[in-house]
């Protein structure tokens, strides 16, 4: 009897102690509704233990000058976006052909996220990695004062130490070297892999670092943007991270099919502001010496308008999202996506399904090879619902698609690291390049024409047939899509 007592009044204080928790979570996180419940659910079903999982995987990022940018930097920063929009106001076409169609998504990516826009840039498009790393390493070799690099994912195997013994090199021979790469995605990196670096002079930073490994705080926010600038002047952005896995030498993935962009033009000037940003958050190193930093003046040759769009959980909206949004329903034709995961939300869904009742090809190409059990079926979910309205689903044969691309009507096209799931929309900081031109657009999508001959179709006829285990994992995964 006295057991029982115990048990009993043990149960009623994890209850209330669990109750008293779920509220808090409930009345002062102020989140999507989908989002509260999910984690209500957690802490509901999986008591303490699942307040522990939420102190690691829920919590909120302060967002109030995350930066600790000075009131100087934020001043110059507000006079440049008043300037464009001003610029933007008039209402001339004066700065290229497709200005008029696209103003108010400029205007949007200005606003929200101080995505200035220039016009003056030349692109290169990488969809194989030894492609880009290529020209990567050539570039690194070809510096002359700076190089800075950062990845979410950078592995200690042949393709990573190559990248590290060029760049030591290269700091060697007196360039400056700056790298920043993120602690969870880069788990299997540790401290000594970058030692000869170090003593060669180069710098090394790591995002959100772990107190002690494996425990990490932080570990739902990781800094999933992978950028390199070399002296100021050529920018890459896209989705290859440093690993031999994303040269196709993977059994496990086979064929590594990805995006890449090499910029140059004043779009790398907003790159290498951003890199700057992350580089201060990172690590303990003085505010406002820009001066230390390369930033190209002169002269570019370039004619594709570029915006350089970052989000994060930092952010008050999501501005990549947001960006996706207004892109999809300002289309006339069509819509082709490339996305490893797409687990959007209802905001995203309700754009496709908007453009689809409005006649527009909406094409959305997703790998057939998952990587997280999880995320791959509740994409499958996803993509499902919309075959109803119409939406041409490609299922990628050819390896594993990492692409995370969107091209609007031939004319316009994002390219970068954002992911269609929550965790790109609200929980990792993200960075996309938006290019309004034809000729790039034109390019990238004769890529996912290209890519279509490798897929299969996902049809209606065939999505219905599904197996009950099949819509069992669907099920058990949908429910779990704002936390995934």
């Amino acid at each position: 009897m006295e057991f029982s007592s115990a048990a009993t009044l043990i149960i009623s204080i994890i209850t209330v102690f669990n109750s008293i928790l779920a509220l808090g979570f409930l009345f002062f996180e102020r989140r999507d509704p989908g989002y509260t419940w999910a984690w209500l659910m957690v802490l509901f079903f999986i008591p303490i233990l699942g307040f522990i999982i939420y102190i690691f995987f829920g919590r909120n990022l302060k967002r109030k000058n995350f930066y600790k940018l000075f009131v100087e930097e934020r001043e110059f920063v507000q006079a440049e976006v008043d300037k464009q929009l001003a610029a933007l106001n008039q209402g001339s076409d004066e700065f290229f052909p497709l200005m008029s169609k696209y103003t108010r998504l400029i205007r949007m990516n200005i606003r929200s996220s101080n995505g200035l826009l220039s016009s003056d840039n030349e692109l290169e498009i990488f969809n194989d990695g030894h492609q880009k790393f290529e020209s990567l390493f050539e570039d690194i070799r070809s510096a002359k004062t700076e190089i800075n690099i950062q990845y979410y994912i950078i592995q200690p195997d042949a393709l990573g130490k190559r990248l590290r013994d060029e760049l030591t090199r290269r700091a060697e021979e007196g360039v400056k070297v700056r790298l920043l790469y993120d602690e969870v995605g880069s788990k299997r990196i540790s401290p000594r892999f970058f030692k000869a670096l170090r003593q060669a002079g180069g710098e090394v930073e790591v995002f959100f670092p772990s107190l002690l490994r494996p425990l990490n705080f932080r570990i739902n926010n990781r800094n999933h943007r992978k950028l390199c600038i070399i002296d100021g002047s050529i920018a890459y952005i896209g989705g290859f991270n440093v690993g031999d896995e994303y040269l196709g030498l993977n059994a496990k993935f086979g064929y590594w099919r990805d995006t890449h962009l090499k910029i140059t033009g004043n779009a790398v000037n907003q790159i290498q502001g951003r890199f700057i940003l992350d580089w201060h958050q990172a690590g303990k190193h003085v505010r406002g010496d820009y001066e230390e930093f390369s930033f190209y003046t002169g002269q570019h040759t370039g004619t594709s308008p570029v915006q350089i769009i970052t989000s994060g959980p930092n952010s008050a909206t999501e501005h990549l999202k947001n960006m996706y949004i207004k892109l999809i329903l300002s289309a006339k034709q069509s819509v082709y996506i490339q996305t490893p995961y797409f687990i959007p939300d209802t905001s995203f869904m309700d754009a496709c399904k908007i453009a689809l009742l409005s006649g527009v090809d909406l094409r959305i190409m997703i790998p057939n090879k998952p990587d997280h059990p999880f995320v791959y079926w509740a994409s499958w979910a996803c993509a499902g619902e919309l075959l109803s309205y119409g939406a041409g689903i490609l299922l990628y044969e050819n390896g594993f698609l990492h692409a995370k691309t969107i091209v609007v009507d031939g004319e316009a096209a994002s390219v970068g690291t954002m992911n269609i799931d929550s965790r790109s929309f609200r929980l990792n900081f993200e960075v996309n390049a938006i290019v309004y031109d034809r000729k790039v657009a034109a390019q990238l999508q004769e890529m996912f024409l290209q890519d279509s001959l490798l897929s299969s179709e996902l049809t209606l006829e065939r999505y219905r047939d599904r197996s009950l285990i099949i819509k069992f994992k669907e099920g058990v995964s949908r429910l779990l899509t704002p936390i995934l």
